[in-house]
């Protein structure tokens, strides 16, 4: 929680700031954690060099420009290859040897970022050889970062830490065999792109787009109040096929949210669960 106290005029301005922008924009900010949202709205009220909410509100809803860079503010754009390396052992573990029974297999990574979790997902499906008959579908609420996915790179300077990321993951190779340098920055193979679609949905507004039988949204709900995170969890929970697995974040839970009975946990302390029902 903030230290500093919140006023009932702020908090008035706030609310009515996020209505405007989802009335207006159809980016719906009103269910995130109030001292988080406040605190980005409040940076970008200085870096704007402004004094009040309402001074922001009536600046984004007559520039596009500012409304952009208050989405990036908003947004939480923190990802690696093989993050958090352990998750991606488990899954190869506990999962992939039951998607090696399936036909076909379609996963959906929900707030993908700039897609380093996506093709982290691929490497893993190519060396346990199910990626010729896997479809990914990435998506962000945020287009800038979805067009920086596009792009199928990053910058060199991350190769160390994501080479090490892989190697903790269970990788069976060397990570250079997925990769080539190009002008400054690392690309990913074709082969590993063209499995991959990137597209932009809001997980507060948005409704299912397929039948999944792999869902992994980490480290997102955390931003999420309880109302959003249920309606989340419902829309997982309609997306994912009997049987189907869920991927969360170390930090968040599916206690509370009325589907605990309808998954079993997989990987203690990993928070990969199966749906049973």
């Amino acid at each position: 929680m903030d230290k500093e106290p919140i006023d009932e005029r702020e908090r008035i301005e706030i609310e009515l700031f996020l209505e405007a922008l989802y009335r207006y924009y159809g980016v719906d900010f009103r269910n995130y954690v109030f001292p988080t949202i406040r605190r980005r709205i409040w940076y970008r009220i200085r870096a704007e060099r402004l004094k009040s909410v309402s001074g922001l509100q009536e600046k984004v809803l007559h520039d596009r420009r500012i409304f952009n860079r208050l989405l990036n503010d908003f947004s939480i754009n923190v990802t690696e290859l093989f993050r958090d390396p352990d998750f991606f052992k488990a899954f190869r573990a506990a999962v992939v040897p039951q998607l090696k029974e399936y036909p076909f297999i379609r996963i959906w990574h929900a707030g993908c970022s700039t897609g380093e979790e996506a093709y982290s997902m691929a490497i893993l499906l190519h060396e346990e050889g199910l990626l010729e008959k896997t479809r990914i579908y990435a998506t962000d609420m945020n287009e800038s970062v979805i067009e920086e996915a596009k792009l199928k790179s990053f910058p060199l300077e991350r190769m160390h830490q994501y080479t090490r990321n892989y190697t903790l993951s269970g990788g069976t190779k060397t990570l250079n065999e997925y990769v080539s340098l190009s002008n400054g920055r690392v690309e990913f193979k074709p082969f590993l792109a063209e499995k991959i679609t990137f597209a932009q949905h809001n997980l507060a507004v948005d409704e299912s787009f397929n039948e999944f039988h792999v869902i992994i949204c980490r480290n997102v709900m955390i931003y999420f109040n309880s109302g959003l995170q249920h309606r989340v969890h419902e829309l997982f929970y309609q997306s994912l096929s009997l049987g189907g697995y869920l991927g969360l974040g170390q930090k968040e839970s599916m206690a509370f949210t009325g589907f605990t009975d309808c998954y079993k946990e997989l990987v203690y302390n990993e928070k990969l669960y199966r749906k049973i029902k």
